[in-house]
């Protein structure tokens, strides 16, 4: 909220102190009696105006100052009615354009603005209520002034009194202990609407308001008891034609000699306009400006007393409810109408549990909650959801336009001894996602272990970055093995994260993060670059053998605009062969290639790396345009060989997935591609892949992913037993 305003700014910001602070004055001296100069009154209103606006930009925040500033205006005696109700409202509905027009429509804003309202109407209310302290305090004393003298000079004394109680500008009555009226003045009358006459025939429980005449006969009887000398409290009476009164109360206690109760005085000062007045402010500070409905913190305190008052075992849920495409609404349709879709939702949420007397709020924006704090079980959040979906689901029109809405729902239940009001609130967004992910117009139950999975992989995706850095990924080979010699042709480096925690992480763990988090460009790079170095070192150390490295390639990867360069770089760097690299990329990602991720394909071939295509048959290949691509290789997914097991049965099933086998390796025979069939588990299926002219095999029968350690030491074996130097690596 700071703001570093430049000369010019803090020039206008003065010159709008200075006509606030004169507005203010004229408006003050306006609604009535004032002890100050015009002059004198505009130099005090400019120092509040300066106090509130050094106020509103305060880091951190603190409405105290327009406590003062409330506090001030009531000791300046500016205390006609009129003039805290201008205040409070100029500061709402003109403080800001007149004085700090830089701040219109700023973050918190208006939140600061509703909290000096409030502090500035508590400030001037407590030292009004102080100086009627003040006042009811000399009253007093007068009063026991007056009672000590009657000894002495009892018809003087008596005079005293009664100026005193006929001319106090508060209400003064007299009682007895049983709540008849002895007394009361003229100001007391007035504000209940009777004559003193009628007062002095009715008992003060004729007065009492129903909701607080248990509580005061208590403190009338604390009183009696001896056990309070005086009592302080703001109450309600009924006035003659009914309505009801707020007054601030004090009550004191006159004692015979002998120390027996005797009578009761009361002082009494209408403050309904006060009262209202804080009602309003806080009506305005707990309730959404737009719908109307409770607002977040209101929801917030209305859970917490749920969860004080509720026994161990009450269930408590909330159904939390966003609307989906909501911004594309106001984008296309303008804010006015989407501010009027979100009033018609809130009253259709009002409406749909108004029998049940569940809580709805608003959170903020297109964000809404109810509260079911009565529920027995799941099933009837449940069906709350389900009605507040159906309720959303209903076609709006607004103006000219016919609406249809549809929301995402999350739903939590559980028992208050098991959570908190913040954690019950996070798992409800964290559901509100759950369904948004699964589509429109749909609800989704929090679910614990899926919330801890979730953790988890969050947890997983933000070492990533740090597990890069530490080096704390390792690659793993798997051989490829020529179906017809037996001999490893090639290696597949797949990559192993290392954790310090968790142990050793297949791919399967991290891959999917690494490509949501974006990570998969750096982390595929130092994949290419270990496996291209440790290639070479093959290289140098058995060149008969000519291993090819095989590199897995994420669409991501190939989008990025540097893929090419990057793979020539490890080519460079390391010294190895482009044509002892292949790159594999996967089906979907090849065909989906168009525009430049295409004519880096084609440069890569160009550099004279391999492509070979992964998992071949899962996708939707266009063989058409199968043909453009600088394809290399087709690898066989392991579905298809799955059915050429040893010990399967003879059945349809197998059959077709060998006609599918025999299919696929014709075709790539058609486009003059290599094949290569992967998870080859058994001898059978060795065998019928080489009788069906697959080329290479990789899988668990040829040898299981290991560190390159075990790719040199099966290299060796086939040097040792091939001591020529001719191409022959068998397994």
């Amino acid at each position: 909220m700071a703001v570093v305003l430049e000369s010019g700014g803090r020039d206008r910001s003065q010159a709008g102190a200075q006509g606030y602070a004169a507005e203010w004055a004229r408006a003050v001296r306006r609604l009535g009696f004032v002890p100050l100069s015009a002059e004198e009154t505009q130099r005090l209103l400019h120092r509040h105006t300066v106090r509130l606006a050094q106020a509103l930009r305060a880091e951190p925040f603190s409405s105290h100052p327009a406590a003062q500033v409330g506090r001030a205006l009531a000791e300046a005696h500016l205390t006609e009615p009129g003039v805290l109700d201008w205040s409070v409202r100029a500061l709402g509905d003109r403080f800001l354009a007149r004085v700090l027009p830089d701040l219109v429509g700023t973050g918190e804003v208006a939140t600061r603005v509703a909290a000096l309202q409030g502090a500035m109407a508590a400030g001037f209310a407590r030292a009004l209520r102080d100086r009627t302290f003040a006042q009811q305090e000399r009253i007093a004393r007068s009063a026991w002034q007056a009672r000590d003298e009657v000894e002495q000079a009892l018809r003087d004394s008596e005079a005293r009194f009664r100026a005193v109680f006929s001319g106090a500008a508060i209400g003064i009555g007299i009682g007895l202990v049983d709540g008849q009226i002895i007394d009361v003045n003229q100001v007391f009358a007035d504000m209940l609407g009777y004559t003193i006459e009628e007062l002095r025939q009715r008992n003060v429980s004729s007065l009492f308001h129903p909701d607080d005449a248990a509580g005061m006969w208590e403190l009338y009887q604390q009183l009696v008891d001896g056990k309070r000398d005086s009592v302080r409290v703001e109450k309600r009476y009924y006035r003659k034609d009914g309505s009801a009164v707020w007054t601030d109360l004090a009550v004191s206690l006159v004692r015979h000699d002998d120390g027996h109760p005797r009578f009761t005085v009361a002082v009494v000062e209408d403050i309904t306009d006060r009262y209202e007045l804080q009602q309003r402010l806080r009506f305005q500070a707990l309730h959404d400006p737009l719908t109307g409905l409770p607002n977040r913190t209101l929801f917030f305190e209305t859970l917490g007393v749920v969860f004080d008052n509720a026994g161990a075992g009450r269930p408590v849920g909330v159904c939390f409810l966003d609307l989906d495409g909501f911004k594309a609404v106001n984008d296309s349709l303008g804010h006015d109408l989407g501010d009027q879709l979100l009033v018609e939702i809130a009253d259709r949420l009002s409406d749909c549990v108004a029998g049940s007397g569940h809580l709805v709020a608003r959170m903020g924006g297109d964000e809404f909650v109810i509260l079911v704090d009565d529920g027995e079980s799941l099933d009837d959040v449940v069906s709350v959801a389900e009605a507040a979906l159906a309720a959303v689901a209903a076609p709006i029109r607004i103006g000219d336009h016919q609406l249809m809405v549809s929301a995402s729902v999350g739903i939590v239940e559980c028992p208050v001894n098991t959570t908190d009001p913040s954690e019950l609130m996070k798992a409800a967004d964290t559901t509100l996602y759950w369904a948004k992910a699964e589509g429109r117009g749909r609800w989704a139950v929090w679910d614990r272990e899926r919330s801890a999975r979730e953790i988890a992989r969050s947890t997983l995706a933000a070492g990533l970055p740090t597990a890069l850095e530490r080096d704390e990924f390792v690659l793993d080979y798997q051989p490829i093995v020529s179906l017809l010699d037996g001999s490893m042709r090639a290696v597949e480096a797949l990559v192993r994260w290392q954790h310090p925690k968790l142990g050793l992480l297949g791919p399967a763990q991290f891959i999917g993060l690494a490509e949501e988090t974006g990570l998969i460009v750096q982390l595929g790079e130092w994949v290419l670059r270990q496996a291209c170095r440790d290639a070479d070192a093959w290289r140098r150390e058995f060149p008969e053998a000519r291993l090819v490295v095989s590199v897995n390639l994420a669409a991501r990867q190939v989008e990025h605009p540097a893929i090419v360069d990057m793979v020539a770089g490890a080519l460079t760097d390391s010294g190895l062969p482009a044509e002892l690299l292949q790159l594999e990329l996967t089906e979907s990602a090849v065909m989906g290639t168009a525009g430049e991720p295409l004519r880096a394909l084609h440069r890569l071939a160009g550099l004279g790396v391999g492509l070979a295509i992964d998992d071949f048959g899962t996708g939707y290949s266009n063989l058409a345009y199968l043909r453009r691509l600088p394809i290399r290789c087709l690898k066989l997914a392991g579905p298809f060989v799955e059915g050429l097991r040893e010990g399967v049965t003879e059945t349809a099933t197998s059959h077709r997935d060998e006609q599918i086998v025999d299919a696929l390796v014709r075709l790539a025979r058609a486009l003059g591609l290599l094949v290569t069939a992967e998870a080859v588990e058994t001898g059978v299926q060795a065998e019928r892949l080489r009788v069906l002219r697959c080329d290479t095999g990789q899988g668990y029968w040829f040898g299981a992913p290991g560190p390159a350690g075990e790719i040199t030491a099966r290299l060796r074996g086939a040097a040792a037993r091939n001591p020529s130097g001719t191409a022959d690596h068998r397994t």
